[in-house]
């Protein structure tokens, strides 16, 4: 067809359209009016009908998302680039997630379904932002106020420990494990839970402060209680259970038998004595223990380890007899002796007068330690009572079975000072013997008023042996004795009539004393302190003294310096020595006469009738 045919056919088509329509307006222009699409003519496009868009409107509210609600929606991952995720919501676009919400699933894929939350609905790009860990976080607290709820069973993962307890993730969201909900019984080591799933009851909910408080007791409680229901009503004295150490304490041990708790008491333990329980057992161990009693609810269950076994006296045997010599170790120590294990649960008292020959009170901590491995003899044996009694001194022989050969009187030894009375010194000689020496044979000089004044404890002392009682086991011992007594040197050297020059020492009542050595201090009464010009004596003043007295036994000097110028008193000393002298003479001599004299020549001289 040429183009100038071409062209008349586009024109008679154009004319075949428009000649209708004016036609039509111009024979009906009402209709025309009313039925004219003013859209299409303002818009320049053709107008939908009403119809179509419900039909649209509904399509897009069934199959695209709306951005504008704070709802969690599941997406379909469509693309991993090296730092985002590209998700598909069924939105108008699809959404984007940073990478690192997804570490804590390394093996995200394409086409793995994804919870999400619309972050932000256009960024600078105009691209729709979405949150895995919002949408994560909004669900997983959802969860767990379902689980509280509901009572629901959940999963979590132990991430690390905590200040009294274990951090556990659950659906995402940190919750706090305490210590006393990992387990019906104690834990020690926490580290044995950390990187482990394991089953949750979702106890308590703070929501102010988002706390979640989890236990893991909590679901085995329940199994337990039922398991201590079946086992409590089956409880009988006597019967012997398997049992776990669940706790060790001072005075005992708790037993967990399969969900109800009883306790083995320290002494229960062991026929044998024990310090402290775990000597014997050990955490988690197992062990059979035999129900000795509990109360009515059978809550307080008493357990015993020892009476699975025959006690230690049933088993003793026949040959062990009194007299046979044992080997013990010393478990217990009393002020009046030692309690000593000779076979395990098995025991005698060794008193403390059994532990020595010695007669002296000593402590039994002297001789023995807790500990100490010794021999010893039995003494007696009550195999119905269960009793036993040792001694330790019986394995040496008795000290005092030749003590005449080794003691006899008029011997001299070295004895060790032990112990002080008012009356005198107890001194020992040797183990298992020991003597008394009277405050009165401790000097010939010195006036003691008690021992400790003449020696301490732990001295050595020489001693002389002056009486023996075998019988009664006492020996009676002196220290002066080992040495010469001055007085019997003193008896002549002053004696009566005798003149010595010294000072006065001391004004005492009724005269002075003066000092003629450091043993003979003599007594001057004061009115033989007037001197030949009528004046007396002052202290420090040095004289001539004559002695009118001296009394060996009782150590008494009485001295006079007025008889040394006045010829009257000293011819009446002259006639009582002569007198004492006439008398030693004799074969029973007697003092009695002497005395009278000196004792008279004294009245005179202090003015006596």
């Amino acid at each position: 067809m040429s183009e100038k045919e071409t062209n008349q056919a586009e024109v008679e088509a154009t004319e075949a359209v428009q000649a209708p329509v004016i036609s039509e307006a111009q024979a009906n222009p009402e209709k025309f009016l009313k039925e004219f699409d003013w859209h299409n003519y303002e818009e320049g496009i053709e107008q939908v009908a009403d119809t179509k868009l419900e039909e649209f409107e509904k399509l897009v509210s069934e199959n695209f998302v709306d951005t504008l609600d704070d709802e969690v929606v599941e997406g379909t991952v469509i693309t991993i680039t090296d730092r985002d995720a590209i998700i598909d919501i069924n939105a108008k676009s699809e959404g984007v997630i940073s990478l690192n919400e997804f570490r804590y699933n390394p093996n995200l894929a394409v086409g793995d379904k994804v919870e999400v939350l619309i972050d932000v609905r256009e960024d600078a790009t105009g691209q729709l932002v979405l949150s895995h860990r919002k949408a994560r976080v909004i669900k997983a607290w959802d969860r767990v106020n379902n689980a509280h709820d509901t009572g629901e069973i959940v999963n979590g993962f132990v991430k690390c420990r905590t200040k009294g307890g274990m951090i556990v993730d659950v659906f995402g969201i940190e919750a706090f494990l305490p210590g006393s909900q990992i387990d019906v019984k104690p834990i020690r080591d926490y580290d044995q839970y950390v990187n482990k799933t394991m089953e949750f009851k979702v106890v308590k909910i703070n929501h102010e402060f988002k706390n979640i408080v989890v236990s893991h007791k909590a679901l085995i409680e329940a199994d337990i209680e039922e398991q201590k229901k079946e086992i409590i009503g089956q409880l009988e004295k006597g019967q012997v259970l398997e049992g776990i150490v669940k706790n060790i304490t001072s005075y005992g041990v708790f037993i967990d038998l399969g969900g109800v708790d009883g306790l083995v008491h320290i002494t229960d333990l062991s026929w044998s004595r024990i310090n402290h329980p775990n000597e014997i057992v050990e955490l988690d161990q197992k062990l059979n223990v035999v129900i000795l009693d509990f109360d009515e609810n059978k809550s307080r269950i008493q357990l015993g380890l020892k009476q699975l076994s025959k006690h230690p006296w049933e088993a003793l045997g026949e040959n062990v007899k009194v007299g046979d010599k044992v080997k013990g170790k010393v478990v217990v120590i009393a002020d009046y002796g030692a309690f000593v294990e000779v076979e395990e649960g098995v025991e005698g008292l060794v008193h403390v007068s059994e532990m020595s020959w010695s007669t002296h009170l000593r402590s039994a901590q002297d001789f023995v330690s807790v500990g100490d491995e010794i021999d010893a003899v039995i003494l007696t044996l009550d195999r119905e009572d269960r009793k036993m009694s040792l001694g330790i001194k019986q394995l040496t022989p008795d000290p005092w079975t030749d003590i005449t050969t080794k003691y006899p009187v008029g011997s001299k030894h070295t004895g060790i000072v032990r112990n002080f009375t008012n009356f005198g010194v107890f001194v020992e000689l040797e183990e298992g013997i020991d003597g008394l020496i009277y405050i009165s044979d401790l000097s010939w000089t010195k006036k003691i008023k008690h021992p400790s004044e003449f020696c301490n404890v732990g001295d050595k002392l020489d001693v002389v042996v002056l009486e023996l009682d075998v019988e009664g086991r006492k020996l009676s011992l002196g220290h002066k004795q080992t040495t010469e007594n001055p007085w019997d040197k003193y008896e002549t050297e002053f004696a009566l009539g005798t003149s010595h020059t010294a000072a006065i020492t001391e004004m005492v009542d009724k005269g002075a004393t003066i000092e003629f050595n450091e043993d003979i201090v003599a007594f001057v009464p004061a009115r033989h302190l007037e001197k030949e010009d009528g004046s007396k004596l002052a202290k420090g003043e040095e004289a001539e003294f004559k002695i009118i007295e001296f009394n060996k036994e009782f150590k008494r000097v009485v001295a006079s310096h007025t008889a040394v110028f006045r010829e009257e008193e000293a011819k009446i000393v002259k006639q009582a020595v002569r007198k004492q002298e006439a008398q030693a003479a004799e074969a029973k001599p007697t003092l009695g006469d002497a005395n009278d004299a000196l004792q008279a020549l004294k009245d005179k001289m202090d003015g006596k009738k």
